[in-house]
């Protein structure tokens, strides 16, 4: 049994990596012990802003099971989307949104994978998940070895910085696990904190989302509140400060995923073009970007801040 739990682990992680996975690791599917306590009172500091879905299914999100009936093993992926495509001018997004969804792109991988196993191994029971379930990504991945979670909040690996999607398939089936989660290297580097435009990085390994650039310009629905009026950097839509800082990122390397390629107009738009754009040029730059998530309104309200 041993060795079948050995031989099905290294075909889930070969044919991880033949479908363009940067990472992957695996561990047992069971409680999170130490995240419980983290959520919680995250939680009841009301830093998550308005973003009320990160309370609904608390015990789900600390426990796999509950999500998938004989849950055994966490799959964790990661997907790397890096670029050195900069925009030309202001105002920016997040390179993570430059080309296509990738809540699909990934969810047709993780499909893929899932049927191979499926023809491989024989019937397995799993799900995927792609940041859209009650899942702690940062959390899974760090239990399988994939990385440390940062002064910043973000998973950063060795060997290839945090510019990187994370991912689960979450199956029925016993496993070889990672069972040696990686050192914390930041050590005594504040270059995240300190860089922060919107000081959201309250405190190392604690963000509120509320004052999150990120958070303000896509999971925010009303006006963003003026205190943070000449402080948004410039962004848009997301935001790459805690990212672009971190010295773990001079590792990182280019993506190879035909589908992060930016659409032909994106990247020399300038700011002329930005503050003028119609809700036609939107929906054929993002037709299938994940900008469209804050919708052409959210977005104008955004560039509208960022000029007043």
């Amino acid at each position: 049994m041993q060795q079948n739990k050995s031989v099905y682990s290294h075909l889930i992680k070969t044919e991880a990596k033949n479908l363009g996975f940067l990472f992957c690791g695996i561990s047992k599917a069971e409680f999170l012990d130490e995240e419980a306590p983290r959520l919680e009172t995250w939680l009841k500091k009301n830093m998550h802003g308005e973003m009320q879905y990160m309370e609904n299914h608390f015990d789900k999100r600390l426990d796999p099971r509950l999500l998938v009936d004989g849950a055994r093993s966490v799959i964790s992926l990661g997907l790397n989307y890096y670029t050195d495509q900069p925009q030309t001018s202001s105002p920016k997004i997040s390179k993570y949104a430059y080309g296509s969804d990738y809540h699909s792109v990934i969810k047709d991988k993780l499909k893929q994978l899932l049927e191979i196993i499926n023809d491989q191994i024989g019937e397995v029971g799993g799900r995927a998940f792609v940041d859209s379930a009650p899942v702690l990504d940062k959390a899974w991945a760090k239990k399988a070895g994939l990385g440390w979670i940062g002064k910043n909040t973000n998973l950063i690996n060795q060997k290839a910085g945090s510019f990187f999607f994370l991912a689960e398939l979450i199956v029925d089936l016993d496993l070889e696990y990672d069972i040696a989660p990686t050192v914390d290297h930041c050590g005594t580097c504040t270059r995240c904190i300190d860089a922060c435009p919107t000081e959201a990085i309250v405190a190392p390994y604690i963000v509120d989302g509320s004052r999150c650039i990120s958070y303000l310009t896509i999971e925010l629905k009303k006006e963003i509140p003026e205190e943070f009026n000449n402080k948004m950097d410039n962004w848009m839509f997301g935001c790459d400060v805690c990212q672009d800082v971190c010295p773990w990122n001079k590792f990182s390397v280019l993506h190879t995923e035909p589908a992060f390629t930016p659409h032909a107009d994106l990247l020399n738009l300038n700011k002329r073009d930005w503050d003028e754009i119609t809700e036609d040029i939107f929906q054929k730059v993002f037709k299938n970007s994940a900008v469209k998530r804050t919708k052409f309104s959210g977005l104008k309200r955004n560039i509208s801040f960022l000029r007043d």
